[in-house]
């Protein structure tokens, strides 16, 4: 056997080790580059558990690993609970609707909504008296709703358990987190010498700007929507408060599906004052927050359009899962930030060389 036959078998095997690590780790590409992330973000915590733990790297990858456990897992389990128990109360409401048929007489709200109102109850009357037209409605909705509802439950028990092992991952990222911050200081000099290192740092603070201003605005509209359902004296303030948390990631009807849900309740119970308030406190307070503070967060470290922020939820979400509101918009702003200092940097190199031929000539 020759060498040039030697280094072609020597090129298929390595070849398929690679494909065979992939394959490996394919399912748990998402979960993964989120522990990433979320190692990326919490460094400086776990700098600071080090030295209060006197260098006992377990114990404080264990203490902050308990800790995002007390912070994602515990809101998130107690929101999948409680959305589990909404679509039963709903099936336990609209029941009787599809047994009985409508009540003769419309809901005293429902005749009191401005414009609209006596129409929707002549609607009404129309309905009770033709059986057949109220089924072929109510067919209508009851597919697509049972469906969302059930994709709902999916991704909130997918999230669930794609938390649990993201922290998984994060245990054993930071126990050992001196590794792989030297392997990637020598991998970026390796590559790109100085542009390698200076790409590692602008990686860095990219992710920690976006997903400081992602969940940053998060909680902010959380504690704002907090605040006005305890006013409004709505129920469930808790579990409506992590909602919004978890929901207001989602661009543009985010936290409004969430706030105006509330408001749509009060008007329901006949407190039409509150609701108003309700709708109110959204319009100027819930969604100002995300208007003028989001972008004051992330512009420290790049802008992010909201057609990426779209994008990167939805695509994040399909490909990933429920981990993809997080890791998608912070996917996509990490590469437009080092494309752009990519071409600036070849743009710049260009232009010094076409400059040292014209002082050589």
């Amino acid at each position: 056997m020759n060498a040039s036959s030697k280094q072609l078998i020597q090129i298929a095997l390595v070849a398929l080790l690679l494909i065979g690590c992939v394959a490996v780790l394919l399912p748990f590409t998402g979960t993964l580059l989120f522990a990433v992330v979320i190692c990326v973000i919490t460094l400086p915590i776990r700098n600071r558990l080090l030295t209060l733990c006197r260098g006992r790297s377990n114990l404080a990858a264990l203490l902050i690993s308990m800790l995002l456990l007390l912070l994602l897992v515990a809101p998130m389990a107690l929101l999948s609970g409680s959305l589990a128990d909404g679509i039963e109360m709903a099936i336990r409401y609209f029941k009787p609707l599809f047994e009985k048929g409508l009540p003769v007489d419309p809901p005293a709200w429902l005749g009191r909504i401005p414009v609209i109102g006596p129409n929707l109850a002549d609607y009404w009357h129309e309905l009770v008296a033709s059986r057949e037209e109220m089924n072929n409605l109510l067919q209508q909705f009851v597919e697509p709703t049972r469906r969302l509802a059930l994709a709902a439950v999916a991704l909130f028990a997918q999230g669930l358990l794609q938390l649990v092992l993201v922290i998984f991952f994060v245990f054993f990222i930071f126990r050992d987190a001196h590794i792989y911050v030297d392997a990637l200081h020598t991998g970026s000099r390796m590559l790109a010498g100085d542009l390698g290192e200076r790409m590692l740092a602008l990686a860095e603070g990219t992710v920690t700007g976006v997903m400081v201003g992602i969940v940053g605005t998060a909680a902010a509209q959380a504690i704002v929507a907090m605040i006005g359902f305890i006013i409004a004296s709505v129920p469930g303030v808790v579990v409506l408060t992590f909602a919004t948390f978890f929901f207001s990631m989602i661009p543009v009807v985010g936290a409004t599906l969430i706030w105006l849900g509330a408001a749509v309740w009060l008007y329901n119970e006949g407190q039409a004052g509150w609701a108003v308030f309700i709708v109110l406190w959204g319009m100027f307070g819930i969604s100002s927050v995300d208007n003028f503070l989001k972008p004051i967060l992330i512009s420290r470290t790049a802008s992010l359009p909201l057609l990426l922020i779209v994008v990167g939820v939805l695509g994040g979400v399909l490909v990933f899962g429920f981990i993809g509101l997080f890791l998608g918009p912070t996917l996509l702003a990490l590469g437009q930030v080092l494309i752009r200092e990519w071409l600036a940097h070849a743009h710049a190199s260009s232009t010094t060389a076409s400059g040292g031929d014209g002082v050589s000539r």
